[in-house]
């Protein structure tokens, strides 16, 4: 499969002309019946190849990480980070290989974490002695920041954006643990929430200056936006399904919530909005289903099932539907919504 990236690509390299291009765009679009904006396009996997290189991958970092745990544990971290360095410095600069790079990006942060978190505990064999994970995510928020610098994967943002996200909400999760450990999830909420509205924000910025969908800012926005979902919109389904006394209205107030994520994710188009929900959907339909005595539990996953089906059959005929009774001022900034 050919990303919208390669094909620019090509054009730079004078392989296609911009109006081959914008002639094979419009072939797709008129075959799939709708724009490329509507597809959502990512790249993830080129071939079995990246998945062949990932497991090979994973093998050697495992291995790097148990040889130098045997030595000192706390620079295993170190080292699993430095060869994924060297090893995105051949399959990310040289390759351009996309599910090795999200994998070796994944590895580095995650190495850079994990050192720093090492080298600040006390006792790396029993429980960390308080403040460890908020350094340790800022540092691995700035190792994203370097590793974005010298290779632009479209999830190394999302990382960085993620670290320093966990940097706040762990920070507040200690200092709860400390001062009001019975209410540990009242505080974590709202910090979760602001992080994930930051999130969301800062991939809305990545998403409206490339409203075609065409370039790699896109694949940025995507990944932010599954980040920005689940922070922004866990919190909020978690507190009304657990927080009601009657399970029946908190369950009916949770598909309401859905339908309202479902608006905004088909105003902006993306569809990770209404996948970070869907535990909860399941969880709301099921319980409406047992109030209502409804024949079978599997009818709440046949209900939603089909109803994501059909959303995802008539998503574009939806958004128009949608976007057309905004504003005119957020229709211009917003991807085309055709009839």
């Amino acid at each position: 499969m050919y990303s919208e990236n390669d094909i620019d690509d090509a054009v730079a390299e004078e392989a296609l002309t911009p109006e081959a291009a914008a002639e094979f765009r419009a072939h797709v679009a008129r075959r799939r019946a709708t724009p490329a904006a509507d597809e959502e396009h990512f790249r993830l996997i080129t071939s079995f190849n990246d998945v062949f290189v990932v497991v090979a991958a994973a093998l050697l970092l495992f291995a790097v990480w148990w040889i130098v745990e045997q030595w000192r544990v706390a620079l295993a971290g170190a080292a699993v980070a430095a060869v994924s360095w060297l090893l995105a410095e051949y399959f990310t600069l040289r390759r351009h290989m996309a599910l090795p790079s999200i994998f070796l990006l994944i590895t580095f942060v995650g190495g850079v974490f994990a050192t720093v978190w090492l080298l600040l505990s006390h006792d790396i064999w029993g429980d960390p002695s308080g403040y460890e994970t908020t350094p340790a995510a800022l540092v691995a928020a700035l190792a994203a920041w370097r590793h974005w610098q010298r290779f632009h994967v479209p999830i190394t943002v999302a990382a960085g954006a993620g670290a320093v996200a966990g940097a706040f909400i762990g920070l507040v999760a200690e200092w709860a643990l400390e001062s009001h450990p019975e209410d540990v999830m009242e505080f974590v909420r709202p910090v979760m929430f602001v992080a994930g509205a930051a999130a969301f924000a800062l991939a809305m910025r990545w998403d409206l200056s490339d409203k075609a969908r065409r370039t790699g800012r896109t694949d940025v926005a995507f990944w932010l936006h599954l980040l920005a979902a689940p922070l922004m919109v866990h919190p909020v389904f978690s507190y009304t399904s657990t927080g009601g006394s009657d399970p029946v209205l908190s369950s009916a107030i949770v598909v309401v919530l859905y339908v309202l994520v479902g608006i905004v994710a088909l105003a902006i188009d993306r569809r990770a909005l209404l996948v970070s929900a869907l535990a909860y959907l399941l969880f709301a339909v099921y319980w409406l289903v047992q109030a209502f005595h409804v024949f079978h539990d599997a009818i709440a996953a046949l209900i939603v099932g089909a109803v994501l089906l059909l959303l995802s059959a008539f998503w574009r005929g939806a958004r128009h539907g949608i976007v057309e009774r905004l504003p005119l001022s957020w229709r211009r900034r917003l991807p085309a919504a055709g009839a």
